[in-house]
């Protein structure tokens, strides 16, 4: 897959996969094509070659809503809450390619509109319990703190009930107890069957969470493995700090392992 803006090309021949149940961690320095990545993934982006497949069909190009509604559900860098709308509203909102009424159903206010709103509402419920989002949910969105307005995010894109989450720097912002928090969701998510792609700077979060991590660098891949080979891989290394002499290298590997505790889908 890649992908170019002008003259500069943000991913240039990324290959990946993740299966059904795994956290695949996309790293890699600022600028990297991390996010390039992902919208193309969304359909936020064409890419200018290669092919994203999803469950068994391309899905390359296609609108963000058709991708959406195959199983694919993300959150972003920067939150994209409805900051006018309450909690429960919000992820309410998240489930409108499920909602089983029509237009005329919601003029009318037919039965089956209320069959409909109430089933919502308690699956709204339901995933702000699951991520522990115990606010008024009848609040504002943007009177909450900024955690639990992550929390609200991750709730509204899961009761899209997606295969795929895709997570883009969701501890950014959060203090250690939160991002605790968030490496138990994760693995809660993965434990439904959901593969969870995660794009993520605490190499601390990404080294305990990930089974596999995929580090990009000028939007080419450099590594695909496990931890324990890419805290230790001299290319990851040098792309993160520019080292090259020995010292350097083994002062970069300490701190990875300070850090560390130790398909069905594929984008081209």
């Amino acid at each position: 897959m890649s992908v170019s803006f002008g003259g500069v090309r943000a991913v240039d021949g990324l290959t990946f996969s993740v299966q059904e149940g795994e956290v695949l961690s996309v790293i890699g320095p600022n600028g990297a094509g991390k996010t390039s990545a992902f919208n193309c993934i969304t359909g936020f982006y064409q890419p200018a070659s290669g092919s994203v497949t999803f469950n068994g069909s391309d899905i390359t190009g296609k609108r963000p809503a058709v991708i959406a509604a195959s199983g694919i559900a993300r959150t972003f860098q920067n939150l994209r809450l409805f900051g006018d709308l309450t909690v429960l509203d919000n992820v309410r909102a998240g489930m409108h390619v499920r909602i089983k009424q029509n237009s005329l159903d919601a003029m009318l206010h037919t039965p089956r509109y209320w069959r409909s709103e109430d089933a919502a509402t308690d699956e709204a419920h339901r995933w702000l319990d699951f991520v522990g989002m115990h606010y008024d949910r009848t609040a504002q969105i943007r009177n909450l703190p900024y955690g639990e307005q992550r929390r609200v995010e991750i709730a509204r894109a899961l009761a899209r009930e997606p295969r795929m989450l895709l997570l883009d720097e969701p501890a950014a912002g959060l203090n250690h107890t939160e991002k605790t928090q968030l490496l138990d969701l994760m693995r809660r998510i993965a434990a439904l069957g959901t593969a969870v792609v995660l794009i993520e700077h605490d190499m601390g979060l990404v080294m305990e969470v990930s089974e596999r991590i995929v580090v990009l660098s000028y939007g080419k891949e450099i590594a695909d493995g496990p931890p324990a080979a890419i805290r230790s891989n001299p290319a990851v290394i040098e792309a993160y700090l520019g080292a090259e002499d020995q010292e350097a290298h083994a002062e970069a590997e300490r701190i990875a392992a300070e850090a560390g505790t130790d398909g069905i889908a594929e984008a081209r």
